[in-house]
């Protein structure tokens, strides 16, 4: 029941604001010696939006990763992604073709944004079941983004505070 509220407050607020830009991929994940896929959507400014794990990376698994990004966020006006041809055959069956952007650093966004999910499941001896990555993944994303704090752009006192405020405000929803 707590889970619940504290999941449909945040909706409620990622609604409530827009985002313009997606930029979409996906991750190499093994499983018990076994490649699957692990795919993310990022804003504009680089905080996790979904995260959504398949065996397969063909357009049925892009056209579900979409629906189920849309149906939480709603319409993006621009959608980054690289070159794979199942993001264009996905889009082109849900009618935004027109919103795709193909770049070649245009992605480095969520490329970028593997980097903290990877050095966490090195740390973890990586998974065991697909069920355990796609908790992992989505909790992972939320916690990332709710303590990410642009370190290089922000003084140390400014800093500090933030991170005591997150803190605060983590541990008011925890206990």
């Amino acid at each position: 029941m707590f889970a619940a509220e504290i999941r449909r407050k945040r909706v409620q607020h990622m609604r409530a604001y827009t985002h313009w830009r997606w930029h979409l991929d996906e991750v190499y994940v093994k499983i018990n010696g076994q490649m699957h896929y692990l795919w993310r959507a990022v804003d504009q400014e680089g905080e996790v939006l979904e995260s959504f794990a398949t065996k397969e990376r063909d357009k049925a698994a892009a056209l579900t990763f979409m629906k189920k990004l849309m149906k939480r966020h709603g319409q993006a006006r621009k959608i980054t992604t690289d070159g794979l041809r199942s993001y264009k055959a996905a889009m082109k069956e849900i009618s935004n073709a027109d919103r795709q952007e193909v770049g070649r650093w245009a992605n480095n966004r969520v490329e970028n944004s593997h980097l903290p999910f990877r050095r966490r499941e090195r740390a973890m001896f990586r998974f065991r079941r697909m069920k355990t990555l796609q908790k992992f993944a989505s909790v992972h994303g939320s916690v990332h983004n709710h303590f990410n704090q642009e370190r290089h752009l922000i003084s140390r006192e400014i800093y500090k505070e933030r991170r005591s405020a997150a803190l605060a405000e983590r541990r008011a929803v925890m206990g």
